[in-house]
């Protein structure tokens, strides 16, 4: 049976559900132990004991694909390496979807996800939205971070537009990421046990906060002048220890990629056009022109928009193959009779 040491392992994340679950693990190893991965790259994985970290590979029959955060059972082998045979059901995953409609595991087991945006050029509703409509759907508790309060223009202005814009019950914060009274502001979402991930564009200060928070030694860089847009000086997701026994999950910026979620996930990102349609007065309104929609005219029109361009999106990526290449042939034949009548309107035959 495996040694749990809850004292040992609560820094890096356990909690008493976490723990009942690696006992149902017990998989009769010799000198198997409790670790959570912190780090993956091509070749290895980084898994940390509570006590200290190893590099391990992950057993051929182990039949998924790990994720910083997964909590495993490990053990050393005879040929003196570290070996990951058994990997503990997520309680939460962060996941996205590529243009092609592909799933991409982000982390897994995190109680709190820091939406990190700078209060520069960076800043970004539309994309503030998508982010809250990933951890969302993956029932992860969101908070709003706003960086660089000490150097950007127009603080006042900017904080006013997102607490218009998104639910209030939505937490939100400004932060100088460099500055120590940082961590005070986050400490409510810091209690020992618990796991928290930062997610945002490159140069929005994920980085600086990890160092701050954690006294790590992340690497930071800076961002282009015009647009404030960040060089991905993170490349990989990394877990580390904060102060007071929390950890925290660094991830480089995210490019493009589509929400992990269904229609109703979406809905819970964007409840608040969801609890107005059920005042419209047809029940598949789409808020477009539609007669008696009690959505369209009281809804911010940026935020409608990008609502219902993520729930294209959605329905794009629950389409199979064949559905999305019947979509396609019909576009193409709507193209092409478009066409046909602007060329017989100007005359062209």
């Amino acid at each position: 049976m495996i040694d749990i040491d809850f004292d040992l392992l609560r820094p890096i994340g356990l909690t008493p559900y976490i723990a009942q679950q690696l006992l149902q693990l017990d998989m009769d190893i010799a000198d198997a132990f409790p670790a959570r991965v912190i780090e993956i790259q091509r070749e290895w994985i980084l898994v940390h004991s509570g006590d200290c970290a190893c590099r391990a590979r992950a057993l051929p029959g182990l039949g998924v694909a790990l994720a910083v955060g997964d909590w495993v059972i490990a053990a050393l082998r005879p040929n003196n390496e570290y070996w990951i045979s058994g990997r503990m059901e997520p309680i939460t995953e962060v996941a996205r979807r590529s243009h092609e409609g592909n799933r991409q595991l982000l982390v897994t087991n995190v109680d709190t996800a820091l939406l990190v945006m700078g209060l520069d050029n960076d800043f970004n509703l539309r994309r503030i939205e998508r982010y809250l409509a990933i951890v969302q759907a993956a029932q992860v508790t969101p908070v709003i971070v706003l960086t660089k309060q000490d150097i950007a223009t127009g603080v006042a202005e900017k904080m006013e537009q997102i607490k218009q814009r998104l639910p209030v019950h939505i937490p939100i914060v400004a932060v100088n990421a460099l500055c120590e009274s940082t961590a005070s502001i986050l400490a409510q979402w810091l209690s020992p046990g618990q796991t928290i991930v930062l997610l945002g564009s490159s140069g929005a200060g994920k980085s600086t906060l990890t160092n701050i928070l954690a006294s790590s030694t992340q690497k930071t860089g800076g961002v282009r002048k015009g647009d404030s847009r960040g060089r991905h000086t993170t490349t990989t997701r990394s877990l580390h220890q904060c102060k007071n026994g929390a950890c925290i999950i660094d991830t480089p910026g995210l490019r493009s990629w589509s929400p992990d979620a269904d229609e109703e996930s979406l809905g819970i990102a964007f409840d608040d056009i969801g609890t107005l349609a059920t005042n419209c007065r047809f029940r598949n309104c789409e808020h477009n022109d539609e007669p008696g929609c009690a959505v369209r005219d009281v809804v911010d029109k940026d935020r409608l928009q990008n609502y219902q361009k993520m729930l294209r999106e959605i329905r794009r990526n629950q389409q199979t193959a064949l559905e999305r290449i019947d979509e396609r042939a019909k576009w193409k034949v709507l193209h092409k009779a478009a066409a046909m009548r602007a060329r017989e309107k100007r005359g062209e035959y």
